[in-house]
């Protein structure tokens, strides 16, 4: 049962009714993520706001939910394990993929170095080695990416940590995050 209820958008008032409304719009359905935060539409309006933003950055659409399911499994976080591999799917990734995804691998190599770094930036709360910052230069990217994977981590953990403390009702089809969080 949820911590944080979520909000009905067709009893939604004033700002949040606007932006499930937009949400609506846009997606064709208002995820349970979506109508948790609407509690706090400042909350719900940060997040729309950053997420729209960052998907306009370098990486494509696919590799952001590739991104998002790694963090989702490093922190553990079901909900965004099952939404991130829902939405990677409709983005084009292949079921294996997105599942070697969650767990911090890629058969790309490419792909696999910025997963790497993601997971190394959550893992180690930041405090990243040179290393990993000189792999993933070595894998092709620029310092411009390197922004845009740490405030992925920053866009994911917090939904991560949100629907941990909301318990959010998974409205996607499940998948597990693994044991990740425990690394």
């Amino acid at each position: 049962m949820p911590r944080i209820n979520p909000i009905d958008p067709n009893q939604a008032q004033g700002k949040a009714k606007t932006l499930l409304d937009a949400v609506q719009g846009k997606f064709g359905r208002v995820p349970n993520l979506m109508k948790t935060m609407a509690n706090s539409p400042a909350v719900l309006e940060s997040y729309l706001n950053f997420s729209q933003t960052i998907g306009g950055g370098s990486f494509t659409p696919a590799l952001r939910e590739q991104i998002a399911l790694v963090i989702a499994g490093v922190n553990g976080c079901n909900y965004c394990a099952s939404a991130h591999t829902a939405i990677g799917k409709g983005a084009g990734v292949d079921a294996e993929e997105l599942q070697a995804n969650l767990r911090g691998f890629s058969t790309d190599p490419k792909v696999e170095a910025v997963l790497t770094f993601a997971k190394a930036v959550v893992i180690q709360r930041g405090w990243v080695a040179d290393e990993d910052v000189e792999n993933f230069r070595a894998a092709g990217y620029a310092d411009g990416e390197l922004a845009e994977v740490i405030a992925l981590v920053a866009l994911n953990t917090f939904s991560n940590y949100f629907n941990h403390i909301a318990e959010t009702e998974i409205d996607f089809p499940l998948v597990e995050s693994g044991e990740q969080a425990k690394v």
